[in-house]
């Protein structure tokens, strides 16, 4: 039996690998790789069709954990992730969706259940599928529009669905990658505990 969903969005394919819209998949991959630093032995990525999922487990303290990465777009994350809470029937109370978030600035982050972002599609699409919004929300902040590499057209700054499709720069992932160790280092604290 599952105890807790944990869902890194994002967009499948190479394409999309680095793109800040990914900032979901970059945390649930980094999570998977580091978890058995923590003592925890984990599954192989496997591919749920019906869920139209890749996932992997873990056990933390009798508990079953599922990791999920949706392979659909990002827009209709929400499919995956109310198949497989149906499945295991559980509580929006006990799904973590990580994901990129243009309301924080790169280098922060904010865990909390039922808030954020303003807007977010794929978040949007968790939302109507489970019919609640009452899941924990891992918000990874992305937006760094104000450095001269996001400004464009006059001043004028790109639009948030076009910024987001866009691969973090080689400066922006050397801010990234330690948020990413802080948020693993307190997603296995609230697993913990």
């Amino acid at each position: 039996m599952t105890n807790k969903l944990i869902v890194g969005l994002g967009n499948p394919g190479s394409r999309y690998a680095k793109t800040r819209h990914n900032a979901g998949f970059m945390v649930i991959d980094t999570l998977v790789s580091q978890i058995s630093n923590f003592q925890f032995p984990i599954s192989n990525w496997e591919e749920s069709k019906n869920a139209n999922a890749l996932y992997c487990s873990t056990r933390i303290r009798g508990q079953k954990i599922e990791f999920v990465k949706p392979q659909t777009m990002m827009n209709e994350s929400g499919k995956a992730v109310s198949s497989l809470a149906t499945f295991y029937k559980l509580p929006a109370t006990d799904i973590y969706v990580i994901h990129d978030d243009l309301d924080l600035r790169l280098g922060e982050y904010k865990i909390q259940l039922g808030v954020g972002p303003k807007e977010h599609r794929g978040v949007l699409s968790v939302e109507v599928a489970l019919g609640s919004k009452d899941f924990w929300r891992v918000r990874v902040g992305v937006d760094n529009r104000n450095n001269e590499l996001g400004i464009m057209n006059k001043g004028k700054k790109i639009s948030g669905e076009d910024y987001v499709l866009n691969n973090f720069s080689d400066e922006e992932l050397k801010i990234l990658i330690p948020v990413i160790n802080k948020i693993i280092e307190d997603l296995i604290a609230r697993l913990t505990n």
